[in-house]
């Protein structure tokens, strides 16, 4: 990457979480940027990130996090900022309709993360998984047996009707990067579902393998800069919740 970034992403540095999503497609682009609130204090961390918050935009600053700053641009929520990002480095289809498609996919992953998420907190964000561990569980076995399955086989369609390359159009998009995060987070969280799903799921998994074994991918998946999956993520392991 060069010195002189393109991009200002902020995003909370200890986590992968929805931030992961713009990463993998700058990286993928080799768009230089800055990863704000992981830099020293007093040009970055997470106080530089709060007082573009807590600034008043007159009803256009960021709601929370992930937004980029791209120029005089503040951008947020995932999805938008994807959208943004993806033509510009030849990430999304040239027209309209393909365009539109994209953001379509892009939105339904963005619904199956949030359900993934409220897996674990299913009562409130402020409060602890321990908090909530009976209702997690129901909500789980829920995600587990219906919902899941149920997403998952829709973009199974979605890829066997793109001829099983991508996606969306016929290169690679901004989608299939946020496939692949969303297949390994998932992975991670629910290695038993995923397991009794993958004979329904072929062309989605093999996807995911292709993106894994991009160079640029590749690199930073085996970098400093990719966080490893926690228990304190969008994506969260509790083999409880599993079944």
């Amino acid at each position: 990457m060069t010195d002189q970034p393109h991009y200002e992403l902020y995003y909370w540095p200890s986590i992968q979480g929805r931030g992961e999503f713009v990463r993998l497609v700058l990286e993928e682009a080799e768009a230089p940027y800055l990863d704000v609130a992981r830099l020293p204090e007093p040009s970055g961390g997470v106080k530089a990130m709060m007082k573009l918050l807590r600034d008043d935009g007159g009803g256009l600053a960021p709601f929370a996090p992930p937004f980029l700053r791209s120029g005089s641009l503040v951008i947020s929520q995932t999805a938008n900022i994807l959208a943004y990002l993806g033509p510009r480095h030849n990430l999304a289809p040239a027209g309209e309709a393909g365009r539109l498609h994209a953001q379509q996919l892009q939105l339904t992953i963005a619904d199956l993360v949030s359900e993934a998420h409220d897996t674990h907190h299913p009562i409130a964000s402020g409060l602890y998984y321990e908090d909530q561990r009976a209702e997690a569980k129901r909500r789980a076995a829920s995600f587990v047996h219906e919902r899941l399955p149920k997403f998952l086989t829709y973009f199974e369609r979605a890829l066997s009707h793109g001829k099983a390359e991508h996606l969306v159009g016929s290169s690679l998009s901004y989608v299939d990067l946020s496939m692949f995060q969303t297949l390994s987070g998932l992975h991670y969280a629910f290695p038993r579902a995923m397991a009794h799903l993958a004979p329904a799921i072929p062309q989605l998994l093999a996807l995911s393998d292709r993106i894994a074994g991009r160079s640029r991918i590749k690199a930073y998946l085996a970098s400093e800069r990719r966080l490893p999956f926690s228990e304190m993520d969008l994506f969260r392991h509790y083999p409880e919740l599993d079944q």
